[in-house]
């Protein structure tokens, strides 16, 4: 296990987990649908996430994109949860890898409208950012991508608060992105300095944390 509870050795197979506290990351499954369901009946999620999930038809599409996402080694998407509150489902947490370039990559998440302001993001966030820079710094990952609308006020408290620097005015893209948007970065800490491997604590419940961020509202 690393610092966060990463699976040791770098690797990330299906099995892969990730602990930040109470809070356990791990890969989707069939029996989640019911809470997924849930937590995309919030018309506050919807205004942000691109594919909701209406049917459970559609839960399993989704569910099946989750899965090719792994086999194919192009979206690590993690079903965030609280041990602390039974395994209650909290959020979604994800890795995309889509590009040809391995230097970089994009991070993105939501968290369920019953978890919000229990620092979830800003936590799972943090666990997802140090596994990620450990498991592909082989592969030459540097440089992680957070993407939000302007409007979403709050999920750009939770890049900041992750040590995602604010870092281009992106010009909005209708119809998909009718808005502008910020893309903020994290870079990997360089090998071998004092605060490499070392988070700072993060996490505080934050009122108005936003629903969704990055790559599945944008």
């Amino acid at each position: 296990m690393n610092d966060h509870g990463g699976t040791a050795g770098g690797t990330h197979g299906p099995g892969t987990t990730l602990t930040a506290g109470t809070l356990l990351m791990r890969p989707w499954r069939e029996e989640d649908v019911p809470a997924l369901l849930e937590a995309y009946d919030d018309p506050a999620m919807r205004q942000w996430i691109r594919l909701p999930a209406s049917t459970p038809e559609e839960a399993a599409r989704w569910l099946e994109l989750q899965y090719e996402g792994w086999a194919s080694g192009t979206r690590f998407s993690f079903a965030v949860t609280d041990t602390a509150r039974g395994g209650e489902l909290v959020g979604n947490l994800a890795l995309k890898r889509p590009g040809p370039g391995p230097e970089r990559a994009e991070v993105g998440y939501w968290t369920a409208a019953w978890a919000r302001g229990r620092g979830v993001a800003p936590q799972a966030l943090e666990a997802l950012t140090d596994w990620a820079f450990t498991t592909f710094a082989a592969e030459g990952l540097v440089r992680l991508e957070l993407l939000h609308q302007v409007d979403n006020v709050a999920s750009c408290r939770v890049a900041e608060k992750s040590g995602y620097a604010f870092a281009e005015l992106l010009s909005a893209l209708p119809p998909e992105f009718p808005l502008d948007g910020h893309l903020h970065v994290r870079r990997a800490p360089l090998r071998g300095s004092p605060g490499a491997g070392v988070t700072a604590q993060r996490g505080e419940a934050e009122p108005g944390v936003s629903p969704a961020g990055s790559s599945d509202s944008r």
